[in-house]
């Protein structure tokens, strides 16, 4: 193929939903017949090596900050700013190098600040152009956004993975502020569209699933929380640790099956047979509950404002509920099974994804 590109894909490293969204991606690409490459830390190389072998991989780790304990995560955010502004000019010249040696078209940046290069296309992905603040600190929000779409700017694209209009999943996050003119819509990236769900059903009965997302300590922290809850209540309770790079795939406590990591295929397959589930928001996990057609009980991140606005206004569409961490008890239940039709946005969402694609490689530099 004579225009057969180089594509490179860096996905942020604050959890494993920055990779995961890049796989339908990377797929749509490969069946274009273009070679990508992904470039971030070992653990997300190692889960893209088990999805997409065909694909080369690069060791180019990014940002990746431990979230606090005890303090407010836009607090501890503050504090690690020199760091974060260390690894952007960092990355901004480490890319140089690997445009040089890999002879890079293309650049796909989820969420790093740092990635792009005049010489060549730059995109740069993200649901939240807005980056919400604390409500006692949501004036400083036009400042934030003004600094994000600088950051846009230095970009030929900017793809955000939502849809336009009233079907739109990420609310003010990215709809009701104006945007940069090169910003695409490309409708929602779950590596479960298309996937082949396996008949995966871990207790041949009943069971209800936990799906563990984002950055320590809090993902550890709420694991042993939900466990002390489940242990030892019926049905049988699955969790979905995300962990690729775990040696021991599956283990038992109590009356909780823990599985560290599974494929698409087999993940898809327990989330759909569950009957009831409950994840963090995260907007990648709310991405693959809706294109699997399933609800769940939420659980945002403590001080993680962008999960705190998502699972409420999420609550408010009729799509999710949700509770905060705090109120966990030993009454907190699974939510009853709800299935949601929305192969609507499923097929906009593929639609919107081709015309971003056609046009990113299409349009001249």
């Amino acid at each position: 193929m004579e225009n057969r590109k180089n594509i490179l894909i860096c996905p942020l490293e604050w959890g494993l939903g920055h990779a995961t969204r890049m796989i339908p991606l990377a797929s749509a690409l490969l069946k274009l017949n273009h070679n990508v490459i992904f470039a971030s830390g070992e653990v997300h190389l190692s889960l893209i090596r088990s999805e997409l072998p065909e694909c080369q991989s690069i060791f180019f780790p990014g940002f990746n900050p431990r979230y606090s304990r005890y303090f407010p995560q836009y607090f501890a955010m503050l504090l690690k700013i020199p760091q974060l502004i260390f690894h952007i000019v960092r990355e901004h010249y480490l890319l140089r190098r690997i445009i040089t040696d890999h002879q890079v078209d293309i650049v796909i940046s989820d969420n790093r600040f740092g990635l792009w290069n005049k010489r060549i296309k730059s995109v740069y992905i993200t649901h939240m152009p807005l980056i919400p603040f604390p409500k006692n600190f949501r004036f400083l929000e036009p400042a934030g956004i003004f600094l994000h779409r600088l950051i846009i700017k230095k970009y030929d694209f900017c793809f955000i993975p939502d849809l336009p209009g009233e079907n739109n999943i990420s609310g003010r996050l990215s709809h009701g502020i104006e945007l940069p003119e090169n910003v695409r819509y490309t409708g929602i990236l779950s590596r479960f569209s298309q996937v082949t769900q396996s008949d995966s059903n871990p207790t041949e009965t009943v069971y209800n699933t936990i799906i563990l997302s984002g950055p320590e300590p809090q993902k550890e922290m709420l694991k042993r929380k939900l466990i002390s809850l489940f242990r030892e209540k019926s049905p049988a309770t699955v969790i979905l640790e995300g962990k690729p790079l775990s040696k021991k795939e599956t283990e038992n406590e109590g009356n909780i099956i823990l599985h560290n990591h599974l494929q698409s295929g087999d993940m898809a397959g327990i989330i759909s047979g569950s009957t009831g589930i409950i994840s963090r928001s995260g907007y990648t996990t709310i991405m693959d509950l809706i294109a699997l057609n399933s609800s769940a009980l939420l659980i945002p991140t403590p001080g993680q404002t962008e999960q705190e606005y998502l699972a409420g206004y999420l609550s408010e569409k009729g799509l999710f509920t949700y509770i905060d961490q705090k109120d966990l008890n030993d009454n907190t239940q699974f939510p009853e099974k709800k299935t949601n039709d929305n192969s609507a946005i499923v097929k906009e969402s593929s639609l919107l994804l081709g015309r971003a694609l056609e046009e990113l490689l299409n349009k001249p530099h």
